[in-house]
């Protein structure tokens, strides 16, 4: 079964979402409308919530994680995504925000406390530490990730793009 309960708490799933039969959503999630969680992915909102904005897909193999509340960090780190966002395979997300419009590269590892601010590419394979702040209109390469150069208005036009997309392909697996 795809979708679980944690602690009485199931997930909030939106309007139009394709879910894969191989996905795992667990607990405190909440996902908007029109997006699409792919196989074998996993969104694990046990200790602390996770947030999906509208027309975000999040791709095969993802990880999705929290980090507990403590005295230390009464809030924890929840994961919230904006909308129109494209989460590539096997990308792992913990504990961070993600604005709108974003893309985040296949194998990308984004830890606790990071804000990636709203239209920012994070290229594949790349890491992102704890904490750190990604500036909006900018492209992120590298472990650690560094800010390389600021995006072309082709590449910002790119990232709604590539999550409208997703949007179609999702539509064309729930037949509508």
């Amino acid at each position: 079964m795809p979708v679980s309960s944690y602690l009485n708490t199931t997930p909030q799933l939106g309007e139009g979402l394709y879910l894969h039969e191989t996905a795992s959503v667990i607990g405190d999630v909440t996902v908007g409308k029109d997006c699409s969680i792919w196989c074998n992915t996993v969104l694990r909102g046990d200790v602390n919530r996770i947030v999906i904005g509208n027309c975000t897909n999040v791709q095969d193999f993802a990880m999705c994680h929290v980090s507990h509340k403590n005295a230390a960090k009464p809030d924890g780190s929840p994961l919230i995504i904006g909308d129109y966002v494209t989460i590539g395979h096997q990308a792992m997300l913990h504990g961070c925000t993600i604005g709108n419009e974003c893309l985040i590269g296949m194998g990308t590892i984004i830890m606790d406390d990071v804000v990636v601010q709203d239209q920012v590419m994070v290229g594949a394979g790349s890491l992102v530490p704890p904490g750190k702040v990604l500036e909006s209109g900018h492209l992120y390469v590298g472990r650690p990730a560094a800010k390389v150069r600021a995006l072309t208005p082709e590449e910002i036009a790119y990232l709604k793009y590539s999550a409208e997309h997703y949007v179609r392909v999702k539509n064309n697996y729930l037949g509508a």
